[in-house]
């Protein structure tokens, strides 16, 4: 009988002391050997729980195997039949709440799961270090408008090159990739990594247009006059503020725009790039998602003396990953929890000098499930900070839906799209991702992208047999 460990294989990673001072990616991979050893531990259960709980269900004890065998080829044709971002999902997807949580060797208590994301994270990068030489594919079944180069967008377009078509994707941002580009910083997810994954893309036969924004460039009736089947996956990009007292004063940031200069805009690389971002020593980041930790952590890295992250809940019902929480832990990074902000306070040039904050107590669940929090009379108090950045969540953006009313939206303002199609109320209209969920992980987008591959798929070649028929 083959004795397993009862933990997962140590990865490494940069020191935290150093670490907090550099946008280098945290956690280094692991090695060949360090793999195998992991792979290892794999029971390879007949009923595959992890599979079920992966939203593109890989195959993921096949991949593990092959891993184990020495057959890194062998691994990465496995991922390649499911996922068109692996290097990506492998650092920055919750597999702890996914396919790990389902680990028949994690559920046994004694054991930690199987470090699936890590694996897939080896064998994808293994597999950028080594690609295989790209087939070339006629794109003769029809022609494809993609909106949005995000994991959604990039998924669907992908998918649909392998197919046969024709795909142009629209970027409204100078540099695709989306969320993975504006919104997760260097250290979690290095662009190089991004690059190399929408290159492969791009060899495909995928066309990628840039600075194209769609309502303002170019219609949506246009795309859908010019394409025989249009993708809306544009994401969730337009920031919600707390609008208390004091949000517009200098300091105060949305993690929209705080992200979004610091990532797309390489500003903590001032001045060899153009875009400033304003230094402060003490800052205060409002939410518990993985966008919150993204900007403290950020913070820290451009030179904050103090970070403090206020939730307005305790850390069990976090929703950022565990991992994240304990690498911003680790950084100086520090937590009010059952806090909640009630106004930003400034001086006379308009500056912000701290946040006053109320604690709170978790009362009746809420639609959520969660135990809604309550404040406390009486309790107010301020923590100074020169910089705010609330990490509240983000809403559809507008831009495109103003300009195209054919497009039902639903109550909340994102595409009211089927969930089982991602077909919308125009036909050849399909959308999946963040604009129709709201703001969730990149391999739910990229489940949404699969599944409107395959129905953009059917939509065309339904479409193109009618014809066909009509004409005969």
């Amino acid at each position: 009988m083959v004795k397993r460990s009862y933990n997962q294989t140590p990865i490494k990673a940069q020191d935290p002391e150093v670490r907090s001072h550099n946008f280098n990616e945290v956690v280094l991979g692991y090695s060949l050997d360090e793999g195998r050893l992991e792979a290892s531990r794999c029971l390879q259960c007949k009923n595959h729980p992890c599979m079920l709980h992966c939203p593109v269900m890989i195959d993921i004890p096949g991949f593990i195997k092959k891993i184990e065998d020495g057959d890194m080829d062998g691994a990465r044709k496995i991922i390649a039949k499911y996922s068109n971002l692996g290097a990506i999902c492998g650092r920055v997807c919750p597999q702890e709440k996914q396919c790990e949580m389902a680990c028949t060797l994690g559920r046994s208590k004694k054991f930690e799961p199987v470090a699936i994301g890590k694996l897939e994270r080896l064998v994808s990068d293994w597999d950028l270090d080594n690609p295989e030489p790209v087939k070339v594919i006629p794109h003769d079944k029809g022609r494809v408008a993609v909106v949005g180069s995000g994991p959604s967008g990039l998924t669907v377009a992908g998918d649909l090159a392998v197919k046969g078509y024709e795909v142009t994707v629209f970027e409204a941002l100078s540099t695709p990739g989306g969320v993975l580009i504006y919104g997760i910083p260097e250290f979690r997810l290095p662009k190089a990594t991004v690059k190399k994954e929408i290159d492969r893309i791009r060899d495909l036969g995928v066309k990628i247009e840039t600075d194209v924004v769609i309502g303002k460039t170019i219609t949506m009736s246009e795309l859908v006059d010019d394409f025989d089947a249009c993708y809306v996956g544009v994401g969730a990009g337009a920031p919600h503020f707390m609008s208390i007292p004091g949000t517009n004063l200098m300091g105060v940031y949305s993690s929209s725009e705080y992200l979004t200069r610091i990532n797309l805009m390489h500003s903590y690389k001032f001045p060899t790039y153009d875009t400033p971002i304003e230094p402060a020593k003490q800052v205060v980041v409002i939410g518990g998602g993985n966008v919150a930790m993204d900007s403290a952590r950020s913070a820290m890295r451009l030179g904050a003396e103090n970070v403090s992250v206020i939730y307005r809940r305790s850390l069990e019902e976090l929703p950022a990953r565990i991992e994240e929480y304990h690498h911003s832990v680790e950084e100086g990074i520090q937590y009010h929890w059952l806090t909640n902000p009630v106004a930003y306070l400034g001086d006379e040039n308009g500056q912000l000098t701290g946040v006053k904050c109320i604690k709170m107590e978790l009362g009746e669940p809420d639609e959520s499930g969660r135990r809604r929090p309550v404040p406390i009379a009486g309790s107010e108090f301020i923590i100074p900070a020169t910089t705010a950045i609330e990490a509240i969540g983000q809403g559809a953006n507008r831009v495109m839906l103003d300009t195209y009313p054919d497009l039902k939206t639903n109550k909340w303002g994102y595409v009211d799209a089927n969930e089982e199609t991602c077909a919308t109320s125009v036909p050849g209209v399909f959308a999946g991702g963040d604009i129709v969920t709201g703001a969730a992980t990149v391999i739910l987008a990229m489940g949404a992208g699969k599944i409107a591959a395959k129905e953009i798929d059917e939509y065309i070649t339904n479409k193109t047999a009618k014809k066909t028929s009509h004409s005969a």
